[in-house]
């Protein structure tokens, strides 16, 4: 059977980040580590919309948090001594945040303050949480990712309820980033950076993964990055270093390719809009936010209360 190659999908910037705020001559360990060394203005990540429509993301490297209005107007949220990745917003308007250092953390907007919410597993420190995903019934996932990869494929994906059962659900894989449920949550999707591939792991009825497989296989450098699903089961798959965010259908076949008009850094993605029509993508070369329409629209994140 022949394939239809992919529909190309353009974008366009919907906001860059303000020379004000791009930082000039500065290392920090996690750019020594992850960035060869080079000296970087910023690194944009975690994308997710509050329900008046603000854009809030995180700069990894400089423990920041920005707020996007729909004016696209910056607002510097939070900074401290951090490394923040992941970001989502609860059902409840509660954000939480992925930090590399210190775990999952709770943003306190109004005071411009994280918080502790989850430090360690049994006195013993995660390798480096890296992006987070909550479920309909208020269980948060989330990877723990470090520095492994094909040399060291323990990284492990947590879910933790909101009684406060934390499980590790897989302590197995290569670079474990983004992650991401079907619409009917029966599916827990698993971007594997380092394997460059992404793995698909059925929920089993007490809440287990079993019989996880590779969904997709993906070439070229780095790999998969942060992930998002739209109504069809479609899943979005932010492929850093290429420039390109895929649109794979439930069969796993690349039915979209979506272009970066901007670097090659694209990281993460997140479904806003009116509609929630608007695909829009961190690309942390040029510290831009761009954005692309869509045929179909993402999957609600959290009901309206």
């Amino acid at each position: 059977m022949l394939l239809t190659p992919p529909q190309t999908i353009k974008t366009e910037i919907f906001a860059v980040l303000p020379d004000r705020f791009r930082k000039e001559d500065v290392r920090t360990l996690w750019v020594e580590a992850n960035g060869g060394g080079a000296r970087v203005h910023s690194f944009l990540e975690g994308p997710s919309f509050d329900r008046a429509g603000n854009l809030y993301v995180t700069d990894i490297p400089f423990g920041r948090i920005f707020r996007i209005s729909p004016a696209r107007e910056w607002t510097l949220v939070a900074e401290y001594d951090g490394e923040p990745n992941g970001l989502k917003i609860r059902k409840d308007g509660r954000i939480f945040i992925t930090d590399y250092k210190y775990g999952i953390l709770e943003l306190d907007v109004a005071a411009g303050k994280v918080t502790p919410f989850l430090s360690r597993r049994n006195t013993e420190s995660f390798k480096g949480v890296n992006d987070l995903f909550f479920a309909s019934n208020g269980d948060l996932y989330f990877t723990d990712q470090g520095q492994t990869g094909m040399h060291d494929p323990t990284g492990r994906v947590y879910r933790i309820t909101p009684s406060g059962k934390l499980d590790c659900l897989i302590a197995n894989v290569p670079s474990p980033n983004g992650l991401v449920m079907n619409p009917e949550e029966t599916v827990l999707y698993i971007a594997a950076t380092r394997g460059n591939c992404v793995w698909r792991g059925p929920l089993m009825a007490d809440g287990s993964l079993a019989k996880v497989g590779v969904f997709h296989q993906l070439f070229g450098p780095s790999g998969p990055d942060g992930m998002a699903m739209d109504e069809a089961g479609n899943l979005v798959v932010a492929h850093a270093r290429m420039g390109t965010v895929w649109v794979f259908s439930k069969k796993g076949v690349p039915v979209y390719q979506i272009e970066s008009c901007a670097g090659e850094v694209t990281t993460n993605v997140a479904y806003g809009g009116a509609d929630r029509r608007t695909l829009y993508i961190t690309e942390s070369e040029t510290g831009s936010v761009l954005m692309a329409a869509m045929p179909v629209a993402g999957r609600v994140m959290y009901s309206h209360m």
